[in-house]
């Protein structure tokens, strides 16, 4: 069975505390979305705001192959409003539990039905595609639940929705609930938020129970503790359910979750999984060992399904097999026992407590091995000049090739000042700062500062690190050294 996909990360996302995107963000998202496969995009909520209708409008224009929904209560006003943007449907939410009849709307169940059969007949008679989702589903009476269904359907409603709306569903449960509606003659689509992070779980038994569209954000955002993982849900019906099928583009999940990730500001936990920067990335020995030898002996699928790539992390529970690809990744061949020997620094230097970048394994290699690299670009001179009422401004005084530029900069703070007088010059042009991050060694205004940074060069990637009592220093050193090390790949 085809699955259906619907993504609300720009409505119920967008709910995240602290969430507020631009039109053109929400428009960046949505043509992404519309790109991977989605079927249905609720862009907002049109009675939200004048900058919401906008944003909504903006996508409605794009004639994606996406059908474009906005999310409306049961009421005229509002439905005028979804009007007003061009939608294709609404996703038409009634509430359906007791607790919010009679606490939140103040009315009865007959008032209630009423109120959406009167709903569903204006959208219809105005040309909208309607989905009608029973809000709080979950906690409502299952007879009262089905004859709400039941008028829908006899007022030309186009699909259903069960909303488990604050999440307290578990596989067993949302499997029962659903059955209850596998004999409706319209589609029946789930939507599970994770306040005990059973969201995913419970979709795919609402599958199960005969659901043939999921509701889903991307990266799980949403009010609370989120709701179901887009990536998380697909892959896991790609992989493990092959009874169903969806019509996304699996090989650029990753692309879409840095994306929303990035315009958010929602930050995605390493060990999260599909998107997680520790998803495919392995230390232990005894794994590493086994994927050198076949992936599949702890991947359960390989990262190129979702447009990632496998990492084999420095530290202390790596063994000889993961160092020894590392290394030559590094372009480094060693013999076994100068393998050993650098196995041995690094478990030394992790045993300290200490992170082992890129930098460091090729610190440590270089001695071993007897290198001396000679560096490119040396620092001679930074220079500050900032305050509250003047722009950070930087110049620098470099050594490349032998040769002394000067050179300066402005930017946000000293620190991007800083950077930005040296990336300028042409030798940086190519190199991409992709992580920053500043952490204080001990306590005080004096306090050491270490700032650890990634930076990228096309398919290379290096970690630097720059330990100064200044941050700007600290920065400045970090960056060089990245380069340095990025150069002489």
């Amino acid at each position: 069975m085809n699955i259906k996909v619907l993504d609300t990360t720009l409505r119920d996302g967008e709910q995240t505390p602290g969430v507020s995107l631009t039109p053109l963000e929400k428009l960046r998202i949505a043509t992404k979305l519309d790109e991977i496969g989605i079927d249905y995009i609720e862009a907002g909520s049109a009675i939200t705001s004048e900058g919401e209708r906008e944003s909504i409008k903006e996508i409605t224009k794009q004639g994606f192959e996406a059908e474009i929904l906005s999310f409306s209560r049961p009421l005229i006003g509002d439905i005028d409003y979804c009007l007003d943007c061009d939608v294709d449907g609404v996703n038409l939410v009634v509430p359906t539990s007791d607790l919010h009849i009679s606490d939140k709307l103040k009315t009865t169940r007959d008032e209630l039905i009423d109120l959406s059969n009167n709903a569903v007949d204006y959208c219809k008679d105005h040309g909208l595609i309607v989905e009608l989702s029973a809000e709080d589903a979950s906690r409502s009476d299952v007879d009262f639940l089905k004859s709400v269904y039941i008028n829908a359907v006899d007022h030309n409603a186009d699909r259903l929705c069960v909303c488990d709306t604050v999440g307290i569903l578990t596989p067993d449960t949302s499997f029962e609930l659903l059955s209850n509606f596998k004999d409706f003659n319209v589609p029946i689509a789930v939507h599970c938020h994770n306040d005990f992070g059973l969201a995913v779980a419970n979709t795919l038994s609402a599958l199960k129970g005969g659901a043939s569209e999921i509701h889903t954000t991307i990266n799980g955002i949403g009010e609370r503790a989120g709701n179901t993982s887009f990536e998380e849900c697909v892959v896991s019906i790609d992989r493990l359910l092959p009874q169903f099928s969806t019509n996304i583009k699996i090989n650029e999940i990753y692309d879409i979750s840095k994306l929303v990730a990035r315009l958010t500001g929602v930050y995605i936990q390493p060990n999260k999984a599909i998107v997680g920067e520790n998803a495919f990335a392995h230390e232990s020995g005894i794994h590493s060992d086994g994927i050198i030898k076949n992936s599949a002996t702890y991947e359960p699928m390989t990262p190129e399904l979702v447009g990632r790539k496998r990492k084999f992390i420095i530290g202390k529970h790596m063994g000889t097999h993961g160092l020894d690809n590392r290394l030559k990744e590094l372009g480094l061949n060693v013999n076994q026992n100068q393998l050993k020997q650098i196995c041995d620094d690094i478990k030394e230097l992790a045993d300290k407590g200490k992170t082992v970048t890129d930098v460091d394994l090729q610190v440590i290699a270089d001695n071993v091995l007897e290198i001396n690299h000679e560096d490119r670009i040396k620092l001679d001179e930074v220079t500050i000049v900032s305050g509250n009422k003047v722009m950070p401004t930087a110049s620098v005084k470099i050594t490349i090739d032998g040769e002394e530029i000067l050179n300066a900069g402005v930017g946000l703070g000293p620190v991007d000042a800083a950077i930005n007088a040296i990336k300028s010059l042409d030798i940086f042009k190519d190199v991409d700062l992709i992580e920053y991050h500043v952490d204080a060694i001990t306590g005080g205004t004096d306090a050491f500062i270490d700032v650890i940074i990634k930076l990228q060069k096309g398919d290379k990637v290096v970690s630097a690190r720059g330990t100064e009592p200044d941050i700007i220093n600290a920065s400045v050193k970090a960056y060089i050294a990245g380069v340095n090390r990025l150069l002489g790949a």
